[in-house]
């Protein structure tokens, strides 16, 4: 995770961070359960180099959590509508805890029909959307991960924020050899919390990643904050982002087409934000021998293309990712001085005191 300029940086320990991560929650109401799988989830993403999704996000959930706009124990209602489809109702329960349980209801029902789909409504953001990915490719299916989020982003043509930059997100196992595929990726040119990120640092973003309130090019993170991100290619990336508001919006019944709540801007009221989950059995077409063979096939192939710099392997998505979480695993992750004073702050708002020199890998 990047840290502010001239900040100290220290490698922690994975688990180690997830756990505080958990006691932090489960402080806050959370079942132990449920608090293990937000620690876990966070961590993950700072593990993949998302720093974006990790736990720099963690004051506005508590915050949202105190305010009562977001549940500690939510009461998720599950209905079938048809016998592979699922409709979540989580509650305005943290997107962490819902998102897991319709992943977990598509999955079953792509276990009995080889293929099911969950809908969730009265949601909240849900992190990354790998993470979701990445527990169906472990459970043997290949797997979309849709959401909608809170407007930021034009619809084509447009020049005020109507459309969230909704990731569009698809994962699928690797063959005998070869990796899974992981595909995470905003509809923007760029993932919004980036530009965040930059404002809290103080830092200029590259040009052509979003406009101000007024419509004009900035390389100023905080008037870009305040004004809109780009979406990617143009139509391409606004059509998908209407994908989104279709898909997870419209169908599922939660809010759609730029009435999704903005979790920092909108700390009063909830967010209604959806999700739509397909999980679906990679051997539907044929066996999975087969199956795991063609993907080898496939994956040989592409990295034996002629490459643009014959220093550079041709890589996977997801596969950068997974470099990163394993280094990290071995070394720690990186993590600045301001980012462990707010772990250490967060504690102390629910009663407990974490050392975080007992978090740093070694110690």
């Amino acid at each position: 995770m990047p840290s502010n300029a001239g900040e100290a940086v220290f490698s922690v320990d994975a688990p180690r961070l997830e756990n505080a991560v958990a006691d932090i929650f489960r402080g806050l109401g959370l079942s132990a359960e449920d608090a293990a799988i937000v620690g876990r989830y966070l961590v993950l993403a700072d593990l993949r180099g998302v720093g974006t999704h990790g736990i720099s996000r963690i004051a506005i959930y508590t915050d949202r959590l105190r305010r009562g706009v977001v549940r500690a124990r939510p009461e998720i209602r599950v209905t079938h509508p048809m016998p592979a489809a699922a409709h979540v109702d989580g509650d305005d329960g943290l997107g962490f805890i819902v998102a897991r349980r319709a992943l977990e209801e598509a999955i079953a029902a792509a276990e009995k029909y080889g293929i099911g789909i969950a809908g969730v409504s009265n949601s909240t953001h849900f992190g990354m959307a790998a993470g979701y990915l990445l527990d169906a490719v472990e459970a043997g299916y290949a797997a979309f991960v849709f959401t909608n989020a809170s407007p930021s982003m034009p619809v084509w043509g447009g020049r005020t924020p109507f459309l969230g930059t909704s990731p569009f997100a698809f994962g699928a196992p690797g063959g005998n050899g070869s990796p899974p595929i992981i595909l995470d990726m905003a509809t923007s040119v760029v993932a919004r919390g980036k530009i965040r990120r930059a404002m809290q640092k103080g830092e200029a973003i590259p040009t052509g990643w979003a406009l101000d309130a007024e419509g004009r090019q900035t390389t100023d993170a905080g008037r870009a904050y305040e004004g809109i991100v780009l979406p990617l290619g143009g139509p391409k990336g606004s059509g998908l982002s209407l994908m989104m508001e279709v898909l997870a919006g419209v169908m599922t019944g939660a809010a759609f087409g730029g009435q999704v709540g903005d979790q920092y801007r909108d700390r009063d009221r909830p967010q209604n934000v959806g999700h739509s989950i397909i999980a679906f059995r990679p051997e539907l077409f044929g066996d999975a021998c087969a199956y795991r063979t063609r993907m080898d096939d496939l994956v040989e192939r592409a990295r034996g293309c002629p490459r643009l710099d014959e220093d550079q392997p041709i890589l996977m998505p997801g596969e950068p990712e997974a470099g990163r979480m394993a280094e990290r695993l071995a070394h720690g992750i990186p993590l600045g001085e301001a980012d462990l004073a707010m772990l250490a702050e967060q504690a102390a708002l629910v009663g407990l005191s974490i050392d975080t020199n007992a978090l740093l890998k070694g110690q």
